[in-house]
C-alpha cells in the first residue's frame, strides 16, 4: 500500500475567490493597490497596502457617497463610478498617495465598463496608475450623455427611469455639479 499526500489548496482558492498568482504579482510591484470591486448598484474602490498580518485599507470611496454630495441619480452605473474615481483620487491625493497598481479582482474586464470609468475618473484627477487609453469609455458615457438620449427618444424611458422623470433629474447638469464639487 502506497501512502499518497493529498494537498488541500488554500480555502478562498478552492472558494474561487482569490487567484493567488495575479496577487503574487500585483504585491511584487510594492505599490499601494487600486481595489476596484462593483455591485448591481454599487462600485467600490479601494487604496489597499499589503502589511504581513493583512491588508491595511489606507482610504476608499463607494459611490453611495455620492448621494452626500447632492447626486440624485442611480449609484451603479457609468457616470457614478466615473465620479467616485474622482472621489478617491482626491482621497489619495490627502494621504499623499500619487501612485498605485490596479487590482481588479476576479471581475471581466469588458472594454467601456464601470470598472474602468472609475479607473478614469482616479486617473482624471491625478492619480497614476499604468492603463490603456482604448479600455475607457467614450466621454458620452462617462457624462450621461446616452442615458439623457434613451430619456428623451424611447416609450420605456417611463417605466425603466421613473426615478429619473419624478425626481426632474437632468443627469448632464447633474454631473458637471457634482464633479465640481468634488474637485474644489
Amino acid at each position: 500500500m502506497s501512502k499518497t499526500i493529498k494537498k488541500v489548496n488554500y480555502r478562498r482558492k478552492r472558494e474561487g475567490r482569490t487567484n493567488y498568482n495575479k496577487r503574487l504579482k500585483l504585491l511584487l510591484s510594492k505599490k499601494p493597490r487600486l481595489v476596484i470591486r462593483r455591485s448591481l448598484n454599487n462600485i467600490t474602490l479601494q487604496i489597499v497596502e499589503y502589511q504581513q498580518k493583512g491588508d491595511k485599507i489606507i482610504t476608499g470611496a463607494n459611490s453611495s457617497e455620492l448621494k452626500k454630495i447632492g447626486w440624485k441619480a442611480n449609484t451603479g452605473n457609468i457616470p457614478s463610478a466615473y465620479l467616485t474615481g474622482v472621489l478617491l483620487a482626491k482621497k489619495a491625493k490627502e494621504h499623499k498617495i500619487g501612485e498605485v497598481i490596479v487590482d481588479l479582482g476576479l471581475n471581466n474586464t469588458t472594454k467601456g465598463s464601470r470598472l474602468f470609468a472609475a479607473l478614469k475618473g482616479a486617473i482624471d484627477n491625478g492619480l497614476q496608475t499604468p492603463h490603456s487609453e482604448d479600455m475607457f469609455p467614450n466621454e458620452e458615457s462617462i457624462k450621461g450623455t446616452n442615458i439623457a438620449n434613451y430619456l428623451k427618444n424611447s416609450n420605456k424611458s417611463k417605466t425603466q427611469f421613473s426615478e429619473y422623470l419624478k425626481n426632474k433629474i437632468d443627469i448632464l447638469k447633474q454631473f458637471e455639479e457634482i464633479k465640481k464639487k468634488i474637485m474644489k
